[in-house]
């Protein structure tokens, strides 16, 4: 999907593109909540059982998306077939990449792969959304709620809190976004960075655990933000390889594939139930996977800067 976006739109309009795209997670997540502590309340209700009605609902919402994606999803402007777009669209569309310097398909070779694999690109990109997939962990881990059941909340304001995480989460994406786009001036790294910070104050709060209860809740809220930097990570790999499509598409899906391997056995380790609701390990782990996400995100933006300097360099000669 990321490289579909990376195949329609400009530099100053990627960020928010792929950043509404990532922000439907952090929606997903708010709804989850919601709807399980709905059914919560069906538990009987035409003889079902509430997770049985969870089931019902999520097949109710996903059939029609499910169906819709296959009729309206555009494929790449090169060789897209969507009945709602005309020729003039498409003909845009092909100039916009153009204009943008954006490369064409063409063939894996032998030699593509050589330079694919000969280049930073690839194991600094796919390092950068590893740390990032893997440094918003409590966003991703039912932590908040099972603090919240410690406390001894009941199911609902267990089940619906954590959305407020969520709502953060969705609103600091579209800030990145913006911000990435305009004050930054396409510059990617400054919400990366920000967020890594934010992440490591929130995670080094929660690792020593015996912090004010208003703070504590604020660590929880707040150590979401770092989920929104997604967008802008695939947004920064398009630009990083713009001039050769395989290897956009190549280290696009690397970074997704590689981030959800770790992600398979990592929380295994550091967020294991026995050590709920504190997660010392994985807080304490939290904060070194953020420190390694901003250094990566300085690392990156020195080597693009030095390779743009050494083509400027190149078409002057």
């Amino acid at each position: 999907m990321q490289y579909v976006i990376g195949s329609w739109y400009r530099k100053d309009e990627l960020a928010k593109r792929s950043c509404i795209f990532h922000s439907s997670s952090a929606i997903g997540t708010m709804f989850s909540g919601y709807l399980i502590a709905a059914v919560y309340r069906l538990e009987g209700t035409g003889g079902f059982h509430g997770w049985q009605w969870l089931f019902i609902v999520n097949t109710v919402i996903s059939l029609p998306i499910a169906i819709s994606g296959f009729f309206l999803f555009p494929d790449v402007p090169e060789i897209t077939r969507a009945w709602w777009l005309t020729k003039e669209d498409i003909a845009i569309a092909n100039k916009r990449m153009e204009l943008e310097g954006r490369a064409k398909r063409g063939k894996y070779t032998k030699a593509k792969f050589k330079k694919i694999f000969s280049s930073w690109h690839i194991y600094a990109l796919v390092l950068l959304y590893i740390f990032f997939n893997n440094g918003s962990g409590y966003g991703s881990q039912p932590a908040f709620a099972l603090w919240l059941k410690s406390e001894g909340y009941d199911v609902t304001a267990v089940n619906t809190y954590p959305t407020i995480a969520s709502a953060v989460a969705v609103l600091f994406t579209y800030i990145y976004a913006w911000s990435s786009d305009t004050v930054f001036r396409g510059a990617r790294w400054p919400p990366m960075v920000f967020a890594g910070a934010v992440n490591i104050a929130t995670s080094t709060s929660l690792a020593v655990w015996n912090i004010p209860i208003g703070w504590k809740w604020g660590s929880y809220i707040l150590g979401n933000i770092s989920s929104g930097i997604s967008g802008l990570t695939f947004a920064w790999a398009h630009e990083i390889c713009s001039d050769d499509n395989e290897e956009r598409a190549f280290v696009t899906a690397s970074m997704n594939e590689l981030a959800y391997v770790v992600q398979a056995w990592l929380p295994l380790i550091i967020w294991q139930q026995v050590d709920s609701p504190q997660y010392h390990k994985g807080f304490v782990t939290m904060v070194f996977i953020s420190a390694s996400l901003i250094v990566t995100a300085f690392v990156i933006r020195f080597l693009h800067h030095r390779e743009i300097a050494r083509k400027q360099a190149i078409a002057e000669v």
